[in-house]
């Protein structure tokens, strides 16, 4: 019998039904003729916790840090017992085994290492499918390659997975064991991702916090030319008092000129003009669809996440949604009309939309070379029953297809025009925007562009109607919110100064993965490091004195870089995990000799943020029995947590059958 095990249900079922034979289903399984198809739920193991290397680790304590196992053990997750004991029985009966994870560094690693955890000895093979589509699932059916071939990808992420472990366990428990010292009764969970990531907001709120407003002038100009109206905006030289900006930081030029102007003579000393074409925005990812639902429909990224698990398994109408994957698989575009048409069937919004699109164009959206081991989010072709829906799946559901949609629209078609105009020997310049085409613009709610200037001629002559100075005054940066924090994880690499660093980050997926961003912010909250102000995300004191407690390097995300530098010579080029794990423990060495009670205490006395709503039973408890009770009670075993964090880790959702977990691709 040849086993197949894929990576979750849905895969297996798209195995299953690529398949010759007729298929039935078994226990935890699918067969098809002399094939039987099992799944994975997510990672159905995980690093085992600090007691099953010793007992006496069970306590946390100071001394014993750092906790290095010599011999790496993992443990069956909960609620993946059952699953795992499938897996078992029906490898006995296996001749042949099929690895089926998805094609990538976590995929990799989540079924290899069940195959290895159970003893299989014999040969395996490699399936790689990244398009659930029928057609794409036989074709990469009769193109096996062997498993060992992988090797690399597996022991790279079998060193992040180990990594995240080290470093996540050793450092919550000695913050947390500093902040008891310092008078903190909680765990204090750190984490190479949730940490940098709370530093991100923790800095924001001390820019906003610590923001002296300046005062800036702006001098416009109302004026008349051949054929209309506009304003235009003075552009004051270098002679004047400019800030790095160039603003004019002294009131008193503007309203000196402000007062020659009305009636003067000037004429249009520069004139350019500049056709645009831009194509209709990609098809989502997970991470640009959380962005966009909660700037256009108010959604954290959690609520988008969870609507679109629900859009996928109970309603069946979307694609695997928790894809990095912006682009589409080019075999789907014969068939987008048909399956745009199901989509659209059941919504008013929708059916307008695809009445104006034209099947025959094809946008750069289908890109075989670009879809990875998913790709973007699409509709199944599924009709929505608009009485099975909630509002706000309604909502996302249509952004979902609408950018789909936007691929069979033409590009948006603009002019911008530029214009200077010299007036008394000073230049004032004005710019507008004319809709030539607008193309896919209708389906998206933007922002309003420049109004269009009248037809203007340079050298024209120009006279001043109306003139007036106005005050304004700098402003601080805008608090996180989840869409702007989620866009900051994804784009982490502006927020480094180091080019280096910065090339490698941009070359990665940033910080956290599409699977585990949303829950990062959740336990975040959870953890009462960071509190919700209406849109805003805003660090509460407890977040903001374990920033200052830890060394800044654990709060930034150079780690990332650096680690995903040597993941990627692993597997790519061979490297040994050794070094790169010897590296990190004396690494961690060193930020261990930094825990300071006395920092800590000061940090905690010092602290400035938000105050938490009230929780309950939460991680950051209110007293040292509830957090001994969760961890330091219970061996610290709920430390192994995907987030390398000590405290609860996040439950899966329900997927086909079971529960899927999600894919830990990065620690938090």
């Amino acid at each position: 019998m040849r086993l197949i095990i894929a990576e979750k249900p849905s895969l297996a079922r798209a195995i299953a039904e690529a398949l010759p034979a007729a298929v039935r289903r078994e226990d935890g399984a699918l067969v098809a003729g002399d094939t039987t198809v099992t799944w994975c739920l997510g990672h159905l193991l995980e690093q085992a916790p600090p007691e099953a290397y010793d007992p006496a680790l069970k306590s946390w304590r100071l001394d014993t840090l750092p906790i290095l196992p010599e011999q790496w053990k993992l443990a069956p997750r909960p609620k993946a017992r059952g699953q795992i004991a499938v897996i078992r029985r029906l490898l006995k009966q296996a001749g042949e085994v099929v690895h089926a994870g998805d094609p990538d560094r976590e995929g990799q690693l989540l079924v290899q290492e069940v195959i290895e955890h159970l003893g299989w000895k014999g040969p395996v093979s490699r399936l790689l499918v990244s398009d659930l589509n029928a057609p794409a699932v036989k074709r990469a059916l009769s193109r096996l390659e062997d498993n060992a071939r992988y090797a690399p990808l597996y022991r790279a992420a079998q060193a992040r997975s180990r990594a995240d472990w080290l470093y996540g366990i050793n450092l919550t428990r000695a913050w947390t064991l500093i902040g008891r010292q310092a008078g903190h009764d909680g765990v204090l969970s750190v984490g190479r991702v949730q940490t940098p990531v709370l530093g991100l907001v923790v800095r924001r709120d001390a820019e906003i916090r610590d923001f002296e407003p300046r005062p800036f002038y702006v001098l416009w100009a109302d004026l008349a030319v051949s054929r209309g109206r506009l304003r235009a905006w003075w552009a004051p030289g270098e002679t004047h008092p400019l800030d790095d900006q160039g603003r004019l930081i002294e009131r008193a030029p503007a309203a000196a000129l402000a007062e020659r102007l009305p009636g003067a003579e000037g004429r249009l000393s520069k004139l350019e003009r500049r056709n645009k074409r831009q194509a209709a925005p990609l098809p989502y990812s997970l991470s640009a669809l959380q962005v966009d639902a909660a700037r256009r429909h108010g959604l954290s990224a959690k609520a988008v996440l969870d609507i679109c698990q629900r859009l996928y398994e109970r309603h069946q109408l979307i694609t695997y949604p928790r894809s990095d994957c912006r682009y589409l698989p080019e075999e789907h575009f014969a068939g987008a009309r048909r399956t745009l048409e199901g989509a659209c069937a059941g919504d008013d919004t929708l059916r307008g939309w695809l009445a104006g699109a034209d099947f025959s164009k094809r946008s750069k959206a289908w890109n075989d070379k670009k879809v990875g081991a998913h790709h973007a989010l699409a509709p199944t072709g599924k009709t929505a029953d608009p009485a099975t829906l909630s509002r706000q799946e309604a909502d996302v559901f249509r952004l979902i297809a609408r950018n789909v949609l936007a691929q069979f629209y033409p590009a948006l078609s603009t002019r911008e025009v530029k214009a200077e105009f010299t007036v008394i020997g000073e230049r004032f310049r004005a710019r507008g925007q004319e809709i030539l085409d607008p193309g896919w613009k209708p389906l998206f709610t933007t922002r309003d562009e420049a109004p269009p200037l009248p037809l203007l001629d340079e050298g024209e002559a120009c006279r001043v109607e109306d003139a007036g100075v106005e005050d304004r005054e700098t402003r601080p940066p805008e608090p996180f919110t989840d869409a702007s924090l989620i866009k900051a994880m994804m784009n982490i690499a502006r927020y480094v100064d180091d080019p280096e660093v910065r090339r490698t980050l941009r070359d990665t997926d940033g910080l956290g993965t599409e699977a585990t961003r949303a829950g990062i912010l959740e336990t975040l909250e959870t953890r009462g490091y960071l509190v919700r102000e209406g849109k805003a995300l805003r660090a509460t004191r407890l977040g903001d004195a374990l920033i200052a407690s830890l060394p800044e390097a654990v709060s930034r995300p150079e780690r990332t870089a650096l680690w995903e530098q040597r993941l990627s010579a692993i597997a790519e080029d061979g490297d040994a995990p050794a070094p790169f794990l010897d590296a990190l423990v004396t690494d961690l060495r060193t930020l261990l000799g930094r825990a300071d009670a006395g920092r800590m205490r000061q940090s905690l006395a010092d602290a400035r943020g938000a105050e938490p709503a009230a929780r309950s039973g939460k991680s950051g408890g209110k007293g040292r029995r509830g957090a001994k009770s969760r961890s330091a009670g219970k061996g610290g075993s709920k430390s192994t947590g995907r987030r390398g964090a000590a405290g609860k880790a996040t439950k899966g959702t329900k997927a086909g059958s079971g529960t899927a977990r999600r894919k830990r691709s990065t620690s938090s």
